[in-house]
């Protein structure tokens, strides 16, 4: 698997274990993000995210190399330190999940899944495709429902985020591009289950 580099955007994405789920209740959801900050915010700028029960999706953009060195002087290379704080992270829920629910193992497969993004529409349909997952596995039929995702924040600061700007203009045209995917899903579906009745 290629290793992560400094600078660079990538969708990041794991799966809980077998049929597990990651999340149960709230507190999880509340749970994870908070070791998330604490293991990643030194090492990567996190742009969207979206949680849900059994699985996560994540844009992030990893700090460039002369921000990491700076923080992180003694380790040996950037790619074992970008590895060991994602290592980190997973280790330190999957730790305090067992104790909680009494279980034993891994609870993520155990090597995350990386694609680096290279060009802005990937950017911005990224963006897309990682707010609608939830309306994609059902688990919500808005995308304003779902609470563990990153829209709801955009939504309200957008003019804050300079990389939302940049990559839709402005809040009319990030809401309606979220608007038009969703629709368009709608569509699909229904089109979908009437071939298959």
């Amino acid at each position: 698997m290629s290793p992560l580099l400094p600078g660079r955007y990538y969708h990041i994405y794991n799966h809980a274990n077998g049929d597990d789920n990651l999340f149960r209740e709230a507190e999880n959801y509340r749970f994870f993000l908070q070791q998330y900050y604490k293991h990643i915010d030194a090492v990567a700028d996190t742009l969207a995210w979206c949680l849900m029960p059994n699985h996560f999706h994540l844009l992030v953009k990893i700090k460039n190399e002369e921000a990491l060195l700076q923080t992180f002087p003694k380790f040996e290379t950037l790619e074992k330190l970008l590895s060991k704080k994602f290592s980190n992270l997973f280790s330190s829920y999957t730790q305090a999940f067992n104790k909680v629910y009494q279980r034993r193992g891994s609870l993520f497969i155990k090597n995350f899944k990386r694609k680096e993004i290279t060009s802005a529409q990937y950017l911005q349909t990224l963006v897309l495709y990682i707010h609608l997952n939830p309306v994609k596995h059902s688990f919500t039929k808005e995308t304003t429902e779902w609470p563990w995702s990153s829209y709801h924040y955009v939504h309200a600061h957008f003019e804050e985020l300079p990389f939302f700007r940049e990559i839709f203009e402005n809040k009319n045209s990030f809401l309606a591009q979220h608007t038009l995917k969703l629709e368009r899903f709608i569509e699909y579906i229904a089109l979908e289950e009437s071939l298959t009745r």
